[in-house]
């Protein structure tokens, strides 16, 4: 993966870069130590790395402000950093650059439960964000599977999602507003705490644009009551096909769970053995919830049930308690972490029409053959948001590019029968030079402009999204 060079006059600038950066922030939150900064030289995509110029964490939006002009005006590149757990090298630092880590900006500011919504810090972990609300009975419906670790100004950066997307939307149907501070340090606050905001909706154009034009530091999160209740089923089928077959018809018959979840064999014996959540040893594995009233999880279970049965599963077994339920989450929660454990792997992230869902698997299959490379999937299943894990071995010579090659193919078949390059982890640096793939030329000039309006240095993460050459006389002007 291409890396831009670093500008070597900004690496030799270091030490005034730094005695400027400790004029607006306490010393401990200005990180230059060459052994220090190696905390920051990669995030959750770790086959590539890179130690920063500097870290710097600020507490405040203030502070934020006066980090950037200072950037700005020295011509330093910024790379915003969340919690670090972007797949796809969102938060990956060039040599000559600063990370802004937005970790201590983690405070609640205001809670409305008449008009349900949440001002947080942008550093605040997604799942404390629910933490702080559920006492009173609501919650923050997105739920990544690192919502554990994973900050609200990554998921803002990525517009994330999680397996309860499927009926309640990713982060842009939940975010009503954001406090943003551009690279030259100006404050903006756009949106707030109402349904839509007037004249041109940027906020839509700041959600997902993954830190290249501003940096959030805080957030205006919509928040729901908690439903009545809640039930999943387990599904077990012998093919990944035909476990395709079945979601596509659940779709298709009109019913709306709050989730289906995708797993097959590779990955339900690694998170089986991790997490012990009592999953039926099949080929795929479909975890299917619902929710409301008991009534019409009853009445849900049952259309569901009956479809499931039309392609003759090997396991069909509703959750009988609470406990049950919350093992059943653990394990798909637990799926990752429980990959890591066994293989090195990449995670892919293309999002494609769910009727296309058996092709897609039956491809990947076949490209696994192919490439001689093992697949496990484990995947968003009702809306079609893919997440194959590539298993390669990263001290091998060879095998990351051969994995980069298959990782490639599988994203040029999701754009090909319909569907995107990623779905919720963003583009990145893992999906850069496959931009071309989905985009026209005049295509992506539109998008290149809309960065030219908000950062016209390409200081603000910008050896992301768009493939090198393309942007290659902006980052030199």
């Amino acid at each position: 993966m291409e890396m831009p060079i670093a500008n070597a006059a900004i690496v030799a600038g270091k030490p005034a870069i730094v005695a400027a950066l400790l004029e607006v922030l306490p010393p401990d939150a200005v990180i230059f130590d060459e052994a220090e900064v190696r905390a920051y030289e990669c995030d959750a995509l770790t086959a590539y790395r890179c130690p920063p110029l500097a870290a710097v964490l600020p507490s405040t939006t203030a502070e934020v402000s006066a980090v950037l002009k200072i950037c700005h005006r020295m011509g330093v590149p910024v790379v915003p950093r969340g919690s670090g757990t972007s797949l796809a090298g969102g938060a990956l630092p060039t040599a000559d650059c600063v990370i802004l880590g937005v970790a201590k900006l983690n405070d609640v500011l205001e809670t409305d439960y008449d008009n349900r919504f949440i001002k947080v810090q942008s550093g605040r972990t997604n799942l404390s964000v629910t933490g702080a609300v559920e006492s009173d009975g609501f919650f923050y419906a997105p739920d990544p599977s690192s919502q554990l670790a994973c900050a609200i100004a990554g998921n803002i950066a990525m517009n994330s999602g999680g397996a309860h997307c499927l009926k309640y939307g990713v982060t842009t149907n939940n975010l009503l507003g954001v406090t943003i501070v551009l690279m030259d340090g100006t404050v903006l606050e756009i949106g707030g705490a109402y349904l839509d905001a007037p004249g041109l909706d940027l906020l839509g154009v700041i959600c997902g644009s993954e830190g290249q034009l501003g940096v959030v530091t805080e957030a205006v999160l919509r928040i729901l009551p908690k439903p009545e209740g809640a039930r999943p089923v387990l599904i077990g089928y012998d093919s990944n096909e035909v476990a395709g077959e079945c979601v596509s018809d659940i779709i298709k018959a009109g019913i709306l769970p709050v989730a289906i979840e995708f797993m097959d064999r590779p990955c339900i014996e690694a998170t089986e053995a991790f997490a012990k959540a009592g999953y039926p040893m099949c080929e795929a594995l479909l975890i299917v919830e619902v929710e409301g009233s008991a009534t019409e999880i009853d009445e849900q279970l049952a259309l569901i049930t009956e479809i499931a049965r039309r392609h003759n599963p090997v396991e069909l077994r509703q959750s009988q308690s609470e406990e049950e339920s919350k093992k059943i989450w653990l394990g798909r929660k637990s799926a990752f972490g429980a990959m890591g454990q066994i293989n090195d792997y990449m995670c892919l992230d293309g999002t494609i029409p769910v009727s296309a869902l058996p092709l897609v698997l039956r491809r990947i299959g076949e490209m696994s053959k192919q490439y001689g490379l093992d697949v496990a999937n484990v995947f968003h299943a009702g809306d079609g948001n893919m997440h194959p894990l590539i298993l390669f071995d990263a001290n091998k010579p060879g095998d990351l590019e051969l994995c980069e090659a298959m990782g490639a193919d599988i994203l040029k078949l999701c754009v090909e029968v319909g569907g995107c390059l990623t779905g919720e982890h963003g583009v990145g640096i893992e999906k850069r030079d496959l931009m071309h793939v989905q985009f026209e030329p005049q295509d992506m000039e539109m998008q290149l402009r809309v960065k030219d309006v908000f950062d016209p240095k390409w200081l603000l993460n910008s050896a992301k999204v768009f493939p090198l050459d393309v942007t290659a006389g902006r980052r030199a002007g």
